[in-house]
């Protein structure tokens, strides 16, 4: 391949990969924490304060908590929504960037449209844009894969060393690293059958053929490499075994307890128990809760409907063309190229697994999917633009009053088509980002926004609540208990004793009703307390009272003096209600904190 041209699609991918990084991290911070986002980083800014830390499976991989805690201590960054997702918004921005390493198995025209799926499909865009980890391990998973196939293309086994630490990093940001390595198992087989037995299933000695040409390959690889078949095999167990060392590595240190980790290397007697509890402890915790536990047990279809219509929504043109790209390979000189149909297998493992994997219907699920779509759907993309310019060459061909020029007649249809194509990914992306600063008011971007969160308004109201607690002394903020209506048992906000809230797990599920508000309220260093559901308010309420929408005559009744905020608490039907003490907002004016 001509090296000018080559050059201009490295050129390209790395102009892409900037403007993902751009659109990632421009005005990262604006909008207000997610539930999910909020019980994460209250527990990163506890370890940021204490330094304690152990693997807790029910929120996921320790690596969001290493990394952050390095982050939240740079003094320009602090804690903050920007900080805690920059991250995720960093790993993502950077992951157009991993198309380069197919460029063996890819053409130019297919590494560009691989990298621009990579960098604009609306929920990578989203939730590049959201502390959680599910972009996280698929960036890292798909880094490790093309890793591992560009040493295999090279030869170079330096390169297997670097695939084990990207895959080892999955494994730290969240549990269903396992789930990609069985679809890359899946996803193998599917190929190895394709490839060995569907040309040959009806010929025993064709089948047989194959085998053996597989086998002369195999052979004459290792001895190419060790300079005999003996040596070659010694080799490869060589940097096997490496490279599962730099995996292990990778997994022991972040999932090692602290501050029994930096206990360790100052006492090495004290090593084995602190990598025993990093790996074997790590698994027994991960397999009771995510395996033998029961966040599996429920309906496979529902989930599966969910899942189908998050992508239908956030990604219908990487479905489109992944299916226009897997047909179009296929009609190749040698038909499909191994990459292209073991990444259209692995999209569609996890179409049809993921729904079984994950515990409830979230639209982040689908970000597995689209990973590995990208590549077949980048195929795709490069063979219409293909037929297009083909199309537009014919027609000037054909015109004899054109003398071979491309004339606007000629470009008309095939423009207005890549134009379509190019709007709606446009669009869906600028929707995407619209939608982040404005999240619970948009009920029908559901398919892709998790139903947990809060309207940004809340955030503005959420800085007055912090002027005022920097101006107030004693007690902050008081969260006023509640039922759910209709269900007495469901107890939102009361937590009996506030100091259960220094160290896992805090105050019972009903801890769990106030966030994110929890992670701000850390933050703002803020005295909270609460009362207990139908309790009266004290006779002298704190600055700040949170209570649900359905309490709010009731409260304020009972309060005087205080503005009313009322916020959308989740994407449809739950409100609050934030009382802000209206003299105390003053006082916080005075000093210069609102």
């Amino acid at each position: 391949m001509p090296f000018d041209a080559r050059r201009r699609a490295l050129q390209a991918v790395l102009a892409i990969t900037a403007l993902a990084l751009a659109v990632r991290l421009v005005g990262l911070g604006v909008r207000i924490f997610h539930w999910d986002e909020g019980r994460v980083a209250y527990w990163i800014l506890r370890y940021h304060e204490s330094g304690q830390f152990a693997y807790r499976p029910i929120v996921h991989g320790p690596f969001l908590f290493i990394v952050n805690d390095w982050v939240f201590s740079i003094p320009v960054l602090g804690a903050s929504d920007f900080s805690a997702r920059l991250i995720v918004a960093v790993v993502g921005g950077l992951l157009p960037l991993s198309a380069w390493l197919l460029r063996d198995h890819l053409r130019d025209a297919e590494l560009v449209a691989l990298a621009v799926v990579l960098a604009i499909n609306p929920l990578l865009v989203y939730y590049s844009r959201f502390m959680r980890n599910d972009v996280l391990v698929g960036a890292f998973a798909f880094v490790a894969l093309a890793m591992f196939v560009r040493a295999l293309d090279r030869g170079d086994a330096r390169l297997v060393y670097p695939a084990a630490a990207a895959m080892g990093l999955a494994f730290t940001t969240k549990e269903n690293a396992v789930v990609y390595v069985l679809c890359y198992l899946g996803a193998g087989a599917l190929l190895i059958d394709h490839r060995l037995f569907r040309a040959a299933r009806s010929d025993r000695s064709v089948r047989q053929l194959v085998l053996r040409d597989w086998r002369t390959a195999l052979a004459y690889h290792l001895q190419a490499w060790g300079g005999s078949v003996r040596r070659g095999i010694g080799l490869t167990a060589v940097h096997t075994v490496g490279a599962l060392v730099a995996f292990f590595a990778v997994v022991t240190f972040f999932y090692a307890p602290r501050p029994e980790l930096w206990t360790a290397l100052a006492a090495p007697s004290r090593l084995p128990g602190v990598v025993e509890a990093a790996t074997v402890g790590s698994w027994e915790s991960f397999y009771s809760l995510w395996v033998a536990g029961s966040h599996q047990n429920h309906d496979y279809l529902p989930f599966l409907y969910d899942y189908l219509e998050t992508l239908l929504y956030g990604a219908p043109f990487v479905l489109l063309f992944a299916l226009v790209g897997f047909v179009a390979d296929g009609y190749g000189d040698d038909g499909y190229r191994d990459i292209v149909a073991f990444a259209t297998y692995w999209g569609a493992v996890s179409i049809v697994g993921y729904p079984i994997a994950t515990d409830i219907r979230a639209p982040w699920a689908a970000v597995h999917a689209v990973i590995p779509l990208a590549v077949p759907a980048a195929v795709g993309i490069a063979a219409a633009a293909r037929r297009v310019r083909e199309t537009v060459r014919a027609r000037a061909g054909d015109d004899p009053d054109t003398n071979g020029l491309l004339t606007p007649a000629a470009w008309t249809r095939p423009a207005a088509l890549a134009a379509l194509v190019l709007c709606a990914a446009a669009v869906g992306t600028v929707g995407a980002n619209a939608a982040y600063a404005n999240s619970a008011s948009d009920a029908e971007a559901g398919e892709v926004i998790q139903w947990a969160q809060p309207e940004n308004d809340l955030k503005d109201t959420l800085e007055l609540v912090r002027g005022v607690v920097r101006a107030n002394e004693g007690t902050d903020v008081l969260f006023v208990g509640t039922h759910t209506p209709g269900n007495p048992s469901d107890v939102r906000f009361y937590v009996a004793n506030e100091s259960t809230l220094q160290q896992p797990r805090p105050g019972g599920p009903s801890w769990h009703t106030r966030l994110p508000l929890p992670w701000y309220l850390e933050r703002y260093d803020a005295e909270v307390t609460s009362t207990a559901p139908d309790a009266s308010l004290p006779a002298d309420p704190p600055p700040v009272v949170v209570a649900a929408g359905w309490d709010e005559d009731r409260v304020a009744r009972e309060l005087s003096g205080y503005e009313r905020h009322r916020h959308d608490f989740r994407l449809w039907s739950d409100e609050i209600v934030v009382f802000v003490d209206e003299s105390a907002l003053e006082r916080a004016r005075e000093q210069g904190y609102v």
